[in-house]
């Protein structure tokens, strides 16, 4: 379905605006830009423009980014194909989801690099309108430490290596734009300083640093959290650890899990509670297996077991999650008592800020991508448009 060169018209919603909540509004795009947005009332009449009546009870939010996920409907990043990132692409929509940063993980160096290549040749030649845009890339590790490893595979887990990231960086056409690594470890600091040299953001994660040590990382450059909690110094009241700077420092944005299982529902309110609606990003971090059944999938060539809403290696580590982000919104707000307005800033204007892309994503306003997304009753998905192209319909009558 092509609306490149058709203006489109969507009616009748509530509609979140970047400032404001109209009740009945509408919003106008053609040529994958939204053109103007305001109250149903002063709706020009648009010639030749395909109208599309929604149900006053839905709700019209900005398109999501997930700036940490690794798969989902059977494909991964690190399968370093075309075909694995078209499937994320097409199946992220029905989450919600509109843009999102193709996120490795520590593996052999010939795994990662074919990832990246794959990776860099998919953003800049092969992304369609009506698909999830791939922003770039999310380098999680090998630059981490081993005892906060995770699921990342120990044994490919390297020293922070400034000339190998270059490589890297240009494998990917210059496309990394987060690198996940543990700043205490060795070559970790120097690292942050390059990141932050390069517009890249540095992101501490999988990591044991001291409270100071995450001063100095801030000092540095680094200004984002991987996964607050998981595989990190936790909170001790001698040693605040990576999660008591990233709960006192407002430099550090948060990435949060909000599934129940990576962090207690009363985990996540405190972190709500500490670092506000500007201070969280939302995200899945979610492999293949999510939209699958319970079975057995691959994860940087191990096996891991998802079953009742879980995803674990064979010793019980958790292994990524199987989290829409969609769902992730509505359970900040059954954990947290926030507002859809707050879980919008988290899932869509802060991790739109945090990459540098605001300018074109992360809010309905005029001049942005049409990455749109209806809202029914239930805050379920109903219909996703991805740069002004008809992504998914839950109805299917418009497919």
């Amino acid at each position: 379905m092509n609306h490149e060169s058709k203006a489109i018209v969507l009616k009748g919603m509530q509609l979140y605006t970047e400032d404001q909540i109209i009740e009945k509004g509408y919003i106008h795009w053609q040529d994958q830009k939204i053109i103007a947005v305001g109250p149903i009332a002063e709706c020009p009449h648009i010639e030749g423009a395909d109208v599309i009546y929604v149900p006053s009870t839905f709700k019209a939010i900005p398109g999501l980014i997930d700036i940490h996920i690794h798969g989902v409907n059977g494909a991964d990043v690190m399968d370093a194909t075309t075909e694995a990132l078209e499937t994320m692409a097409t199946a992220l929509p029905k989450e919600g989801t509109t843009s999102f940063l193709a996120t490795t993980m520590t593996q052999s160096h010939t795994a990662i690099e074919k990832a990246l290549q794959n990776a860099g040749n998919f953003i800049q030649n092969q992304q369609s309108s009506g698909q999830a845009e791939v922003l770039g890339v999310h380098l999680e590790g090998p630059y981490v430490n081993k005892s906060k490893a995770g699921a990342q595979p120990i044994d490919f887990i390297v020293d922070a290596n400034i000339e190998q990231l270059e490589k890297w960086n240009t494998l990917t056409k210059q496309s990394i734009k987060v690198v996940t690594l543990a700043p205490e470890q060795p070559g970790g600091m120097e690292m942050v300083k390059y990141l932050h040299e390069h517009d890249i953001i540095a992101s501490i994660g999988h990591s044991d640093a001291t409270y100071e040590e995450v001063m100095q990382a801030i000092k540095a450059g680094a200004k984002h959290v991987t996964h607050l909690y998981n595989q990190m110094r936790g909170l001790h009241h001698r040693e605040p650890g990576v999660v008591g700077a990233a709960f006192l420092q407002e430099e550090l944005t948060a990435e949060i899990i909000a599934d129940g299982v990576h962090s207690r529902p009363e985990m996540v309110k405190l972190a709500y509670q500490q670092k506000g609606k500007t201070g969280l990003i939302l995200i899945t971090d979610s492999m293949r297996a999510k939209c699958l059944k319970n079975g057995v999938y691959d994860l940087g060539g191990q096996a891991v077991t998802v079953a009742d809403g879980r995803a674990l290696l064979h010793d019980g580590t958790l292994a990524g999650s199987i989290l829409k982000l969609g769902h992730a919104m509505k359970n900040m707000i059954d954990f947290t008592n926030c507002s859809l307005e707050d879980t919008i800033q988290m899932a869509s204007v802060n991790p739109a800020k945090q990459l540098d892309v605001f300018d074109r994503k992360g809010s309905i306003t005029s001049g942005k991508d049409a990455d749109i997304v209806l809202l029914d009753e239930e805050l379920e998905v109903a219909l996703t448009f991805c740069r002004g192209e008809l992504a998914y319909d839950r109805g299917g009558e418009r497919q």
